[in-house]
């Protein structure tokens, strides 16, 4: 597996690297926000958001609007404002420093291990509610024909909900099948996804049940 780690301190880049390619990744090193976005395609991210030349959370969107690899940010910045734009710009998990070597190799494969699930053929590829078409194998969404375009993230959460339309799926279900059942982060984090999805889509798709979660409907 082909691993992209960007990050500007040598200090933690090499260590880090040598560490990975012991687990058996194959790693690129970029130090700036330039060489990232110049990098070959890669199986997964490894992203600091202090680079030299450009802010993380810009590197973040460009890689994100030109491919669905898996991002994770690793970062001194553990605000939860922070955490949450990185999830809209469409990362897929967000590890703060100092971190642990051994969590690290777990999110990244617990991260890979969830994308490759979502790419798994289905027998029946594509669920229809209403006038919103989800293709699992192509990940494309439609709404009355027209494409939507949507994050990973997004995309896994709408795909949650529609796997049973009209069903309440709770916070705690959508938190451990979206991300895992060791989510760091607030459980804000679903709230801020949703309500993308509701722009993207219809607002009355997705319908709140109060103290419980969440449901997909036609709208």
């Amino acid at each position: 597996m082909q691993l992209l780690l960007v990050e500007d301190d040598p200090s933690i880049s090499v260590p880090l690297a040598e560490g990975l390619t012991r687990e058996g990744f194959d790693v690129i090193v970029a130090s700036t926000g330039a060489a990232a976005l110049a990098a070959p395609p890669c199986d997964i991210v490894l992203l600091d958001l202090g680079l030299p030349d450009l802010d993380g959370r810009v590197v973040c969107q460009r890689l994100r609007e030109r491919s669905s690899v898996p991002i994770i940010v690793v970062s001194a910045r553990g605000e939860e404002i922070d955490r949450v734009i990185l999830l809209e710009l469409g990362a897929d998990d967000y590890v703060v420093k100092p971190f642990g070597f051994r969590e690290l190799v777990a999110r990244i494969r617990a991260v890979t291990r969830r994308m490759k699930a979502g790419e798994a053929p289905s027998p029946s590829t594509a669920i229809t509610v209403g006038d919103l078409v989800i293709d699992q194998r192509s990940r494309a969404v439609t709404l009355t024909g027209r494409a939507v375009g949507l994050t990973p993230k997004e995309y896994d959460l709408l795909l949650c909900l529609a796997a049973d339309p009209g069903a309440v799926r709770s916070r705690e279900q959508l938190i451990h099948e979206v991300w895992d059942e060791h989510w760091w982060g607030s459980t804000k984090t679903l709230d801020v996804h949703v309500a993308s999805l509701r722009k993207k889509l219809r607002p009355e798709m997705i319908e709140t049940v109060r103290s419980v979660g969440y449901r997909l409907t036609e709208g």
